[in-house]
């Protein structure tokens, strides 16, 4: 049977982990599917998904730094997708193009599945306002946690984004706040750092008086990316954790957007991890 074709397209992708998570889940499910990676230029994004859709392919993964330009490019789009403004999977339906975000389920299903943390009731820093943020939010707030507060260099974005999210914020009961980076107070179960100070290199932008003793601190990176966030976490009596698991889980809902199976993602993890520790 010749396999149905999926990829993961954005600028760069060459660190992919992507295309091995995938091949796991194909083997794991038994489901034709051959992945792989696909740069595409700065000014060149619609084009060349629209190339890989017209020589056969049946979706793709958006990364970096094309999650919203996918949004306008799909002609159908998820509820979360829709809240979020950004895509990250697209799946190709004949000719029509539906675009979802699986980001913030694999963020959720990694804290409550993998690392055991009920999000409900709980209250919950969000670091960031950026694109990250936005694909995370709304999933975050159906966990129905107790309260959020997102809290971005720029107050008025942040504040955009609790505007955005406020309706499903009442639905849940959830009390959800904006704040700038100085002015968070308080300290949290839950801290969720989605900038982009661990891809820069840069020190964690808020203060470890966030952190509740033993709170679970989650960056979106992993690897030596994540480590200054990791090293703030254990230094301020929190338990850090990395963005392996949101980077599985995330694939994990993927691959049941294309093929409506959904594989296990809790032995591939673990594989991963030892990759990845293994250089």
């Amino acid at each position: 049977m010749t396999p149905d074709r999926y990829c993961v397209v954005g600028n760069p992708v060459d660190h992919s982990r992507s295309p091995w998570i995938h091949a796991r889940f194909a083997r794991m499910t038994g489901q034709p599917v051959e992945y792989g990676k696909l740069p595409a230029p700065l000014d060149g994004f619609a084009a060349t998904v629209r190339a890989f859709r017209d020589g056969g392919g049946r979706g793709c993964n958006v990364t970096l730094p094309f999650k919203f330009e996918a949004a306008t490019f799909a002609d159908k789009l998820s509820e979360r997708a829709q809240l979020a403004g950004a895509v990250n999977t697209l799946r190709f339906d004949g000719t029509q193009v539906f675009g979802d975000n699986t980001d913030g389920a694999g963020l959720v299903r990694d804290i409550q599945v993998q690392a055991g943390v009920q999000l409900a009731g709980r209250h919950l820093l969000l670091v960031g306002a950026g694109g990250g943020a936005s694909g995370v939010l709304g999933p975050l707030l159906d966990a129905r946690p107790a309260r959020v507060v997102v809290a971005n260099r720029t107050l008025d974005k942040a504040q955009v984004l609790v505007d955005k999210h406020a309706a499903l914020a009442r639905e849940t009961g959830t009390e959800l706040l904006a704040c700038g980076l100085a002015e968070v107070r308080g300290a949290f179960d839950v801290v969720v750092n989605a900038t982009a100070s661990s891809i820069a290199g840069g020190g964690v932008p808020v203060a470890g008086s966030v952190l509740k003793p033993g709170a679970l601190a989650c960056d979106m990176m992993y690897g030596a990316a994540a480590q200054a966030f990791l090293d703030w976490a254990r230094e301020n009596g929190g338990t850090g954790r990395d963005g392996l698991g949101m980077l599985v889980e995330q694939a994990a809902e993927a691959f049941h957007v294309w093929r409506g199976v959904r594989p296990d993602a809790t032995p591939v993890l673990a594989e991963l991890r030892a990759l990845v520790a293994a250089g």
